[in-house]
């Protein structure tokens, strides 16, 4: 990417095609889509690219084996649609960024040979669907065979398991390669950048939009021919900024995620819990050397905050304690988080049984405003499509075809599973860090060592014992944008999502090192790390984690004496 000056600079002095506006999951693909089929597109979000539902995902690529049963149990052919479609584009997913996702095996425990036959037939089901774009095929295992696909399964009263094939990724990294191609491609985008208002052609239809650039604050007006609403949640706000007169039709789920120790698991294989007492699905999922559980779906308010709660972790605790050999306690959560899932209300209607769980593209015939509502990671590509479909008609120019399928992401050129090895063997680098390194960067983390190479220190552990590498943090504020701690910690590097410990111990290199780029005063560095310490530390209070975490803030002292 091009520096965010010069971007913010380049934004203003030109006309474009198409506005995108969020820099999530949808908003991503459904720019890189645009600017692929030859328009000029430019990207605007008001926070961090993938800041919000887009990195609080389960991390699976999956068709949706919940809405399997529900199209099943409640002959609804709408949720067997959205399966298909899923099962579709989960194969185009893991094409697209090999290093970022892969297939995982799922097992299922059961406790009767009834439901190893309701299971297993489901799972066959699956299989079916997914046609050619299946990924292997599931299975049925004895009490033994599934003992040991799963040692950490707890067996009291298993009578054997059904597995199947979904696929697993890192959501965070997997948006990041989405905008590091769109910009390659040609397009532009700015984080931290919010679309305050719209301004009016001569037809009432939407023109340009007011920008107010939340870091400078500079305000300017863009100007671009059609305007596309890609906000998740949030799309809401900005359809009545473009007409009050809609109707609001998002409602929020709350999901939440706890990280444990991987190692209890002793095995990659997943696991579902297949139905809990209030009929909700929980996963435990090896992810990048943490265990990932979750998740707890709650409709909340609009609004309300996305953070894990001490009854929230306690539910998933009891679950995985119920179902694995473990005896997890608040004190194994390592880290939490918690992500808004936008539902659709059929128009016209707020009864919650009407909700859209499949994604709408919504044209708004006052405003000309193109609203992309609903839907999931999983079939992001397929939104992206039929979003810009519409911007393609609304444009005029004649039909063109999106060029998405079969598109690799950058860093998945001549990738392979050995690509660590070589790093390792090249660079001189340790199994862990080249690991690191191929699983963030795919081949673009030569792209990275020659930042980490390009002056002393910069090869250097971020922090104590971390495969991370301090000369990263550099590369991801020069090519990445990356503009605050979390920016780098959480999307960029990914530590938060797995350590609020690490997470801390990290903080103040990375302050250091975005004070130095940006320019920030010594007094501003300091504030910046002691903000997101004190941060991470609000978020291991309401989580109720052990009060040996909060010996972390210890850094703060630290680095205040440091900088004295």
């Amino acid at each position: 990417m091009d520096s965010r000056i010069d971007t913010l600079q380049a934004v203003q002095d030109r006309q474009f095609d198409v506005c995108v506006i969020g820099g999530g999951a949808t908003g991503l693909g459904t720019a890189l889509d645009a600017q692929l089929r030859g328009k000029r597109t430019v990207l605007f979000d008001c926070g961090d690219f993938v800041s919000q539902t887009s990195s609080a995902s389960t991390k699976l690529v999956h068709g949706g084996v919940r809405y399997l049963q529900q199209a099943v149990t409640g002959l609804d052919y709408g949720q067997f649609q959205m399966v298909r479609k899923g099962l579709q584009e989960r194969i185009h997913m893991l094409e697209a960024a090999p290093y970022l996702a892969h297939p995982i095996e799922l097992l299922v425990p059961c406790f009767s040979r009834w439901e190893m036959f309701y299971f297993a037939i489901g799972m066959k089901m699956y299989d079916l669907i997914a046609g050619k774009a299946h990924l292997f095929p599931s299975r049925i295992l004895s009490r033994k065979q599934a003992a040991k696909a799963l040692p950490a399964l707890r067996m009291d009263g298993v009578a054997g398991a059904v597995t199947y094939a979904d696929g697993q990724f890192d959501d965070a990294r997997y948006g990041m390669a989405m905008a590091q191609t769109f910009s390659q491609q040609g397009g532009e985008l700015l984080n931290y950048a919010k679309v305050a208002g719209f301004a009016r052609g001569s037809d009432r239809k939407l023109a340009g939009a007011m920008i107010e650039d939340r870091l400078s604050g500079q305000q300017f007006t863009l100007r671009a021919r059609v305007f596309l609403n890609c906000t998740g949640p949030f799309a809401d706000e900005v359809r009545l900024m473009a007409n009050p007169a809609m109707p609001r039709r998002l409602r929020v789920s709350k999901g939440i995620h706890i990280l444990l120790p991987a190692d209890v698991m002793q095995s990659e294989t997943a696991l579902l819990i297949p139905q809990t007492e209030d009929g909700r699905i929980i996963f435990a999922i090896a992810w990048l050397g943490s265990l990932l559980v979750g998740t707890t779906e709650d409709e909340v308010e609009h609004g309300a905050e996305m953070v894990a709660t001490r009854d929230e972790v306690a539910y998933l605790l009891k679950y995985v304690n119920k179902y694995l050999n473990t005896a997890f306690t608040f004190a194994d959560v390592q880290a939490a988080f918690a992500g808004a899932r936008p539902l659709v209300a059929s128009t016209g209607s707020i009864d919650t049984k009407k909700l859209i769980r499949d994604h709408e593209v919504e044209i708004d015939k006052e405003s000309g405003l193109i609203s992309i509502l609903g839907g999931k990671w999983t079939t992001y590509r397929a939104m992206a499509e039929d979003g810009v479909d519409c911007a393609i008609r609304a444009l005029g120019d004649g039909r063109t075809r999106t060029k998405t399928l079969g598109f690799q992401l950058t860093g998945s050129r001549e990738y392979s599973g050995g690509f660590w090895k070589e790093l390792s063997v090249k660079y001189r680098l340790s199994s862990e860090t080249a690991k690191h390194l191929a699983q963030k960067f795919g081949t673009d983390a030569a792209r990275v060592l020659e930042v980490i190479n390009s002056a002393p220190g910069l090869d250097e552990p971020l922090y104590p014992g971390a495969a991370a590498l301090t000369g990263e943090v550099l590369y991801c504020i020069r090519e990445e944008m990356a503009q605050s701690i979390e920016d780098v910690l959480a999307r960029r590097i990914g530590i938060q999502f797995h350590s609020w410990k690490d997470a801390t111990a990290a903080a103040p290199a990375v302050g250091r090192l975005l004070g130095r780029e940006l320019g920030w005063s010594e007094e501003a560095t300091m504030r910046a790390i002691e903000s997101y310490i004190d941060a991470i530390a609000r978020l291991a209070r309401l989580a109720a984690v052990s009060p040996d975490f909060q010996a972390s803030s210890a850094a703060k002292p630290n680095y205040q004496r440091e900088g004295e």
